[in-house]
Formats: structure tokens, sequence, C-alpha cells
């Protein structure tokens, strides 16, 4: 079995060294045949920066790397074009001043790579285009740029607004460098986590062609299930596939869904133990600010409908949850449908991973329950294995109750049925049960549904400022559980009635059918 390449981002290391590759050349070739600017999005640790790596292999006519593989004796690799690699993966710092330094420690090192040797008193984009000049004057050849990490610097910055429209101005200088040295650039290759809107970012560089979402170049990162097989397959003997697709697999974008590397690299390394390694690499604090100060209602991510220039739309100065969601890799599309005239897409979770941790990160952000948390979770699971709802409303009543006065400080979230219903989503979801929040009927839509192999949970909530008994009564009023009747499960009909003063369960009745 070939060593496993944890970390390694660089073609040649992963060649020459003997490590396991999933060979990309095709894409690659074809990216190359085709055009000539491209942008791509993909979250952290998907293999961007080793595709970057293989495009300047090829350029550089690297031709022994190859050996073997698909581009192998489809390319001619004597013709050669210098490249000019930067990335931003170690940030640009707190200030202008400090990106600046950055952008020219990235030039130097490339200039130093051609022989070139440019001043430094130089603002960053004049010496960048300088750069651009001078290599294809002393080569006589069109120059490849390869940015990676092209919105660190601004990812970094986010939550300081101003800080981070000083960055992205800065960098929208730097790559409209780019278009006007078209003459002298054979290929442009940039690469990120997010897709900031091209009027905000790339208003310069409008002849990017966005290949995200584009089918042809789907599987440009990460892993297929076939990849597994063929590449890693003497790793996966006695292992359940189904079990790793379901914790792994899932990432969407057109060709056949993905497993993040990182994650199946790290779970053999451990002898297969499930465990959340990607997600466990760090997360920015910003997504649990926009949870808290927006009031967003946790269920409405999943299932979010949107279309693609809302996907699209990330900026500084409006930032959705569901969008940052998205392109940071913690939802993916589900769907692609026609509604109105227009293409739409669907989001949702992309496997359990996700499912566990997102929601864990969802609880912290609401509750700030982090010591009561697996409390909590296990005695959840508990109680809706066993289908003993006695004891739930206490469980509920004192899960409300720990939860930190302060949370409800300047903010009217105890006044809304999402507040709660987000709570209860997130610790259910937590726990790795199938969940349909807003699960529609031919009456209404429910506010929560829970699906287990023997039973099925139907939850109406409601804030209110004293006891009404409503929330039962709409469930069976509007038929919600019918339409699962015929599946022969146990069905339980859980209606909870929230004060809206007191914070906490105010009314909870329940009863089961089918025993």
């Amino acid at each position: 079995m070939k060593k496993l390449p944890i970390g390694i981002q660089t073609l040649s290391t992963i060649i020459e060294e003997g490590y396991a590759y999933v060979d990309k050349t095709e894409i690659a070739l074809k990216l190359i045949e085709l055009g000539r600017y491209y942008f791509l999005s993909r979250p952290r640790r998907f293999g961007k920066s080793l595709f970057l790596s293989t495009l300047q292999e090829i350029f550089e006519g690297n031709e022994t790397l190859f050996r073997g593989l698909y581009i192998d004796g489809k390319w001619d690799f004597s013709q050669t074009n210098p490249v000019v690699h930067i990335s931003f993966g170690a940030g640009g710092g707190r200030s202008v001043e400090a990106l600046h330094r950055k952008m020219h420690l990235v030039l130097e090192t490339s200039e130093e790579k051609q022989g070139i040797h440019l001043s430094g008193d130089l603002h960053p984009h004049e010496r960048f285009a300088k750069l651009i000049h001078s290599v294809y004057k002393k080569t006589g050849k069109k120059v490849v740029i390869l940015i990676d990490e092209y919105d660190k610097p601004i990812l970094d910055n986010i939550t300081n607004k101003e800080k981070a429209r000083l960055m992205r101005d800065e960098l929208r200088d730097f790559y409209a460098v780019i278009k006007d040295n078209d003459t002298y650039i054979r290929l442009a290759f940039i690469t990120g986590v997010s897709k900031f809107s091209k009027v905000s970012l790339f208003s310069g560089l409008n002849n990017l062609n966005d290949i995200s979402l584009n089918p042809d170049f789907g599987n440009i990162c990460g892993y297929t299930h076939k990849d597994l097989e063929e590449v890693f397959g003497s790793y996966f003997e006695g292992i359940d596939m189904e079990k790793v697709r379901k914790w792994y697999n899932g990432y969407n974008y057109f060709g056949e869904k993905v497993y993040n590397p990182f994650d199946i690299l790290l779970f053999l390394s451990n002898k297969f133990e499930f465990q959340n390694y990607w997600w466990s690499t760090g997360n920015p604090r910003f997504l649990m600010d926009l949870v808290t100060s927006k009031s967003y209602a946790i269920p409405n991510v999943e299932n979010y409908e949107t279309t693609k220039a809302i996907l699209d739309s990330f900026d500084v100065d409006r930032i959705e949850l569901e969008v940052l969601l998205w392109q940071a890799g913690y939802l993916t599309i589900k769907e692609k449908f026609t509604k109105r005239n227009r293409i739409m897409y669907r989001l949702g979770l992309p496997n359990l991973e996700i499912q566990h941790s997102l929601n864990d990160l969802f609880i912290d952000a609401l509750t700030t329950q982090s010591a009561e948390k697996l409390r909590f979770q296990d005695r959840l699971f508990d109680i809706i294995e066993k289908g003993d709802l006695d004891v739930l409303e206490g469980v509920l009543k004192s899960l409300f109750a720990s939860i930190p006065y302060h949370n409800f400080t300047n903010n009217k979230i105890a006044d809304y049925e999402g507040y709660y219903a987000s709570v209860i989503y997130a610790y259910f979801a937590s726990l790795g049960f199938e969940i349909i929040a807003e699960d529609t009927s031919n009456q209404s839509r429910v506010d929560l549904t829970l699906k287990l192999e023997d039973k099925i949970y139907i939850f109406e909530f409601k804030v209110v400022a004293q006891r009404t008994g409503t929330a039962l009564a709409q469930i069976k009023a509007k038929g919600y559980h019918e339409k699962y009747e015929s599946l022969g499960r146990n069905i339980y009909l859980v209606g909870i009635e929230f004060n809206r003063k007191a914070r906490n369960v105010e009314h909870f009745e329940w009863e089961v059918l089918g025993k």
C-alpha cells in the first residue's frame, strides 16, 4: 500500500516519494485546452493547492512526474511556460501595510525563481505587473498565473467590515493586473473558499470563467467513491463502505458526489475511527456571530432554496448565513430545478460529519451550553430511541432553564417560535437522527419531523403568553401525521407551547398513534 499524502500539497513530493495520488490530469488537460481564465471556489482542505501544483508541473514541463497518468502521451511537455504562483494561504495580516508586505514577499519569491529582481519600492500591483512583463520579456513566452487562497486576507478580517473592505479594495487592484496584461498571459487560475461577487472584487477582471458549478469540472477537487476503490482499495478491505459514504461523502458540484480528501486520509490513518476530522481543523468564529446576531431560524438552513446569483453574492457588506455555509462546505446542493422559469438550487447538509458538527456549533451559539451540552444530548438520544416522552418535558424544561439570561439580553429571540425550534432542531440533528424541518403535508407545514426506523415524531411549536393547548390540536386537525400512516411505524404527536416571558416550556402534551 502506498503512503497516505496527509497534508502534502505538492505533486512532486507525492509522486517522487511514493504517496498515493488520485489522478486529476484528465481534468487539468481539459482545462488547459479549453480556456485561459478560470476561477474555482471550493472549501478548505479540498485539494485546490494540489491541483494548482499539478498545473504548475505541467507547464514547467516536468514530464517524468506524469508517467502512467492520464496526461502521459497526450501533452507536449516540451512546450513550457513560466509560472508565477502566488498564495495567500498564510493570510495577509490585520492591516493594509501587512497585506502589502505579504504581497511583496510572494512576488519576491516568484522573482527569485525566474531570476528577476524588481524594486520593493513599487506598489504591489505595479510590481506584479512589472513581474509579468519582465518574465515575458526574458523568456519570450506567455506567463501562467496561479493564485491560491485569493480571498484569505479578506476572510481573516471579515468580522471587522472596515478592515475587510480595505483588504478587498487592495486585492481588487492587485487582481486587475491580470486583465490589463492579457497579451502576456497564457493561463490564469484563481482559487479560494468564497465566491465574492464580480462587482465587488473582480470588476477589473470580468473575463474569468467561473467553473465552480460546471459539470465538466465537478470532480476537479475531492475524491469520488470510485477513487476510494481504485486508489485506496487495499486500505478499505473489510470496511463498511456504506457507512463511510454516509459519514464523509455527499459534496455535489454536478460531477460525481465527492469526499473531502482530508477526511478520508485521516480516517484511514486513524484506523477507521469515524470522527469529525475535517471539521476539527478549524471553523470561522463569525459563523456563530451570525447565528446569534441575526436571529436565524436554524431549521431553515436545511432545504434552503436559492438562485445561482445568490450563491455568488458573498461580499463584505452582505453576508447571508446560508451562502456562507454553502461556500465554506457546510451545505451542499441537494437538487437543481426550475421554478418560475428560473434555475434554482436546494441546499442541504452533505453528510453525517457536518450534521453532527454544525449542529453542535449551532447549540453553542444559541445556548452557550458547552458544559451541559453532552448531558442533554445523551438524555435526548435515549428518550427518542425509547419513545419515553413522559420524560421529555422535564428534560426540555431543564435544558431551556439552563440557557444563561444574557442570551436574551438586548434581543427579542425569546418572542419567536423560530428560536425554540432552532434549539430543539439543533439538539436532535446533532444526534444524527433523520430530521425534516418545515415538513410539507397537504394541509400546511409541520414544524419538525423526526424519523427513526421504528417510529416517527411530529412536533408543533407555539410561543404564547399563557397556555392555549392549540399545538397538539393543530397537528391532529391538519392531519400532519397522515402521510406516514402507511409506513407501519408508531407516530408520536408532540405539541409544545413556550411562554415568552418565562422563556421555557409552558405546556407539553403528546399522544402516540399505531400502538
